[in-house]
């Protein structure tokens, strides 16, 4: 059966009633071109929040995870207008931007355009006067579970919700809603919220190492600047930070537990160990309700919060079954990290990757190869850190293993204003994302598994070259690979 009439990709609908939208999550790429090699990718867990309320207040709903099925543009496009729903919705993000506009431009007229994500809030001005855009209704700027169900549920209610945008018909330029006493749409009581419904996503749970995993999210908003990173907060004064309660994480934990075998979970919010108050609350509610005795779980942390951890905390982490903790390390370089404002040092980087791996806790490094300002002697360093660890925790009964990237510049992050203030780069250039393909000779297998996270603008903002740069991504890639099939 072709793609394009396959209704079982559109996920979490009640078949037997009209749609009330489709919220589609555009593919990184137009498959038709170079289909993917890959065949996971991270669910889109904003998504189904806000998929999730929509059907707790009597909508009919559905996901179209475009990336995760890789599908061709014209396919989605058929989907959707096919399903014929009130409205579709798109998280846009700036390297999937382009392709949103295009699907989002061939779609029915009588479907209804809503948007929300990183590149809304970044760009609101420029998505609403895109021409591809002119359907747009509604871009919801920020946390959008309340403010898209009222959505559909009146039209007319972008006038009293805020941050909510549109083109004005009349005035013909942007305007945004919003009253007195309407505040709270920004910042939803997650607490309060319902549990992602699972159906809502193409692949979680799913297998991971003999077990069933979930991703979940423990908290929204990082209190961190990372001059690269969409979450800064400088990027987000809009996001009020919000832990969820530990008696909160623990019932979605039993219940996925209960419902669908899940025993493994992967925190992947910026804040589970990220915030010793959080480790420290979170693992007295884990400790007290045993969570180490059957389940294992990821999550992202700070290496300055961890390194200031007592091996005694370490212990406690490891016997609630933390298996792996990611970690933005970025660079070797002491300057280019005080240069990205990442508040660590390659010493405390050493000191926290040997401490957790001793005690048994796997790390997988985060590091951004081209870094504007970087030179040459500091790519070197980045790839020399690289490899001390894999040689400083050899021993360990924890390993060690490294995801790298070329660097992008993302629009609302602060290493995007200042490539723009140098004025060596307009906009337009800094956004012109492609997928680049660094397999050789088919299926590189080495590659295989991060085939989505290989695009690029293709500028050089360094001193290393782009094909340096690659260079190095690839050499690096191919020995991490080749590390862990010989721990496998």
């Amino acid at each position: 059966m072709q793609e394009q009439h396959r209704p079982d990709l559109l996920q979490g609908a009640d078949p037997n009633h009209p749609l009330d939208a489709v919220f589609v999550n555009a593919p990184l790429r137009d498959y038709a071109d170079r289909p993917r090699v890959n065949d996971f990718t991270l669910p889109v867990l904003g998504m189904a929040y806000i998929a999730t309320v929509a059907v707790q207040r009597g909508f009919n709903v559905a996901v179209l995870d475009a990336e995760a099925h890789g599908l061709p543009v014209a396919d989605v496009v058929r989907l959707v207008n096919a399903a014929a729903p009130r409205w579709a919705g798109f998280n846009l993000l700036a390297p999937t931007y382009d392709i949103a506009a295009e699907i989002a431009h061939r779609l029915d007229p009588a479907i209804m355009v809503m948007a929300g994500g990183h590149q809304a809030k970044a760009m609101p001005t420029g998505i609403l006067t895109d021409p591809r855009m002119r359907r747009c209704e509604a871009l919801v700027l920020g946390e959008g579970e309340t403010r898209v169900a009222a959505l559909l549920e009146d039209h007319g209610a972008r006038v009293e919700l805020p941050g909510v945008m549109w083109m004005d018909p009349v005035l013909h330029r942007p305007v945004t809603g919003g009253r007195p006493g309407t505040g709270h749409h920004l910042a939803p009581d997650i607490n309060a919220l319902p549990f992602v419904d699972r159906a809502f996503l193409a692949q979680d749970p799913g297998p991971a190492d003999g077990r069933v995993e979930a991703n979940m999210v423990g908290a929204r908003g990082c209190p961190y600047d990372c001059s690269f990173c969409g979450a800064a907060v400088s990027a987000n004064p809009d996001v009020t930070i919000r832990t969820r309660r530990p008696d909160n994480i623990l019932e979605e934990m039993s219940q996925l537990r209960a419902e669908q075998g899940v025993t493994a979970f992967r925190f992947v919010d910026d804040l589970f160990l990220g915030a010793r108050r959080i480790i420290f609350q979170m693992m007295s509610a884990f400790t007290a309700a045993g969570i180490g005795d059957w389940a294992r779980w990821d999550a992202t942390g700070r290496i300055n919060v961890l390194d200031r951890l007592t091996d005694q905390a370490l212990d406690v982490l490891a016997g609630n079954g933390l298996r792996e903790v990611a970690l933005g390390i970025e660079s070797g370089s002491e300057r280019m990290l005080a240069h990205i404002d990442k508040r660590i040092t390659p010493a405390m980087i050493r000191s926290v990757v040997r401490r957790l791996t001793a005690h048994g806790i796997a790390v997988k490094g985060y590091f951004i190869l081209g870094l504007p300002t970087e030179t040459r002697a500091e790519l070197a360093e980045t790839v020399a850190l690289v490899r001390e660890l894999w040689d400083l925790t050899e021993p360990a009964p924890g390993r060690f293993r490294a995801s790298v990237f070329e660097f992008r510049p993302y629009p609302g992050t602060p290493e995007w204003d200042r490539l723009i203030a140098t004025g060596r780069y307009t906009p337009a250039q800094l956004m012109d994302y492609t997928a680049v393909d660094l397999t050789t000779a088919g299926v590189d297998e080495a590659m295989r598994a991060r085939d989505e996270f290989n695009f690029s603008v293709g500028l050089q903002f360094g001193e290393p070259t782009v094909a340096e740069i690659r260079a190095a991504l690839v050499e690096l890639t191919h020995q991490q690979h080749a590390r862990s099939q010989e721990a496998a």
